[in-house]
């Protein structure tokens, strides 16, 4: 009778001992699984309470979006049901955080006040959307207070939809942090190494010595230099693509996705670079093996257009359709598979660009006007595209130029849609001010447009705040009527950010200094200003689309930038 109370001990000794060795071999199988999925040490903070929290993680919902055809701008809507759709998590390396350029917000903090004055215009923003037809109730968005020096007052959702355009980002990038993120991608590329050898790697790997050593220049008899990084690196790189870049267009796809370019409106963009690609001489190939880079000419805005269901918030279907097209390339042609598309790109100024190339061209280097770095734009491999809106095809120089500096009366204007959030607390501060034309939308009609250029055309500045997403075509805009443009838009990548030197020819600031705008712009003297403004002047002819592809042009810089992405990311085999 005794043995048997004994031979228990032993039998839940044992397994104890099991369970144990079996809690502990499952922990070792989750640490070892993250580490592969987040490579950047958060693997470890993962099994620890409260990982969920924004120190550790910053989560961004990824939103739909519904289209209004009269303005050809989109406001991110709520969540699919979807659960891949409903919520990303972005590791950040909490020991990199300076040299990622990525600033943290956690949920409180005691060592900064909040100005009461930029909760109540939130606020205020906010419940005024919501009346002029937005169906949120009021009651289930509450103020969560931060500190205003890196942070801001967000919007805590207690439902489980939410938009996420109508919140301040959680996590901020500023370009002098986008700065030392761009010079650590340059000194180790994260590209695949290809699987096999191509002699094209070797023209790009010898390319790639002839610009880091390019003997140094301050100026340029065709350039001006101000407006560059290195114009020196420029003119090398520039003068090496126009000798040794060779292109294959995929012939595959049908219209109207598919090589059938949009040359009006809001995405003309990707419409004319698409356009001059296929018709190029100088750079495209027929043959794909000679070939340094591969081309999607597929149309974001026509893929939209076509097969998106209206009022349905669900893009699955699209990004599906990429998939499928990416998977028939694989299976088509070997380039793909050579180095996990790294040598492909695509030209995309939808602002669903970034959801629907997802995954599966995760890899490509990706030209987009919604150049977010919190959305998954990656500095120094993809390249932030120029939002132009092309009023007339035929001649999309129309109405250029704008006054000199001295002739130019008005600090500093802005005329648009209030989208988003940013837009309400700009007019909140700025629209009575007698020294600033801040305005909402302007009445529809010709006389109205031309109302809006000549403002444009007589401004300092031109404000250039975000929508519903980071990019503006107003940025484009400035530049074509000579008007400095003021940046206003946290994570927006300036356009062609690689190689030009922002500046030398506008004002950047944060969204959290749109109190103190006016003081920012009349703190600045004539001189700097007028250096702003002819740094505009200069810089113009590279934002421009001309009929007839003309050197140094927007075709040739959205190319250029492409390939000099290329150049620092190839590895060799």
């Amino acid at each position: 009778m005794k043995k048997h109370p004994l031979h228990f001990q032993i039998v839940h000794q044992i397994e104890k001992r099991r369970w144990v060795l079996m809690v502990v071999l499952v922990a070792a199988i989750h640490l070892f699984f993250q580490t592969l999925m987040f490579p950047y040490g958060t693997a470890l903070h993962s099994l620890l309470p409260g990982h969920n929290n924004s120190s550790y993680y910053t989560q961004m919902s990824i939103s739909d979006t519904l289209q209004d055809d009269h303005i050809q701008e989109h406001i991110l809507e709520f969540v699919d049901e979807d659960s891949e759709t409903k919520q990303e998590l972005v590791s950040v390396e909490l020991s990199d955080d300076l040299e990622n350029g990525v600033s943290i917000n956690s949920n409180s903090s005691n060592e900064e006040q909040v100005k009461p004055e930029i909760v109540k215009v939130v606020v205020s923003a906010v419940n005024s959307f919501n009346e002029s037809g937005v169906n949120t109730s009021r009651n289930v968005l509450q103020e969560q207070i931060l500190p205003i020096n890196e942070k801001y007052t967000l919007f805590q959702s207690d439902g489980i939809k939410k938009m996420r355009c109508l919140m301040p980002p959680k996590s901020v990038m500023y370009i002098d942090q986008m700065e030392r993120l761009l010079a650590r991608n340059r000194r180790s590329s994260r590209a695949m190494r290809p699987r096999w050898y191509s002699p094209r790697d070797q023209d790009i790997l010898a390319s790639k010595e002839q610009i880091t050593k390019a003997p140094s220049r301050i100026t340029d008899k065709e350039l001006y230099a101000p407006v560059f990084r290195n114009i020196s690196m420029f003119k090398r790189s520039y003068e090496l693509m126009e000798r040794t870049l060779k292109v294959y267009v995929y012939k595959d796809g049908d219209k109207p996705i598919f090589h059938q370019p949009i040359l009006k409106g809001l995405y003309a963009s990707e419409g004319w670079f698409m356009k001059l690609m296929e018709s190029n001489k100088r750079f495209v190939v027929k043959d794909p093996r000679k070939a340094h880079l591969y081309y999607m000419p597929f149309s974001a805005r026509m893929l939209e257009h076509t097969l998106y269901v209206r009022n349905s918030h669900n893009r699955t279907n699209l990004r599906q359709f990429l998939k499928i097209y990416a998977e028939k390339i694989a299976s088509k042609y070997p380039f793909w598979n050579r180095t996990g598309g790294a040598d492909h790109f695509l030209v995309a100024c939808h602002d669903w660009a970034p959801y629907e190339t997802r995954h599966h061209m995760e890899h490509c280097i990706k030209a987009l006007c919604n150049a977010d770095v919190t959305t998954g734009f990656k500095i120094g491999r993809d390249v932030s595209l120029p939002e132009c809106y092309v009023r007339s095809a035929r001649n999309p120089h129309r109405d250029l130029g704008g006054k000199p500096a001295s002739e130019r009366n008005i600090l500093a204007f802005y005329a648009g849609n209030i989208h988003g959030y940013l837009r309400k607390i700009l007019l909140e501060y700025w629209n009575k001010d007698t020294d600033m034309k801040i305005f909402g939308p302007m009445p529809p009609g010709v006389a109205s447009k031309m109302n809006y250029i000549e403002h444009m055309k007589s401004s300092k500045f031109c404000i250039c705040p975000k929508g519903y997403e980071v990019n503006s075509p107003r940025v484009v805009e400035a530049i074509f009527y000579e008007c400095v443009p003021v940046i206003i838009s946290d994570n927006f990548v300036p356009p062609f950010f690689e190689v030009l030197n922002w500046d030398s020819f506008s004002v950047i600031i944060p969204e959290k200094d749109i109190p103190e705008l006016k003081n920012i712009l009349q703190q600045m003297s004539d001189e700097k200003y007028k250096e702003l403004q002819y740094g505009v002047r200069r810089v113009q002819r590279h934002f421009l689309w001309n009929v007839k592809d003309v050197k140094y042009d927007l075709f040739h810089m959205i190319l250029h930038s492409i390939w000099y992405n290329r150049v620092f990311q190839v590895k060799p085999r």
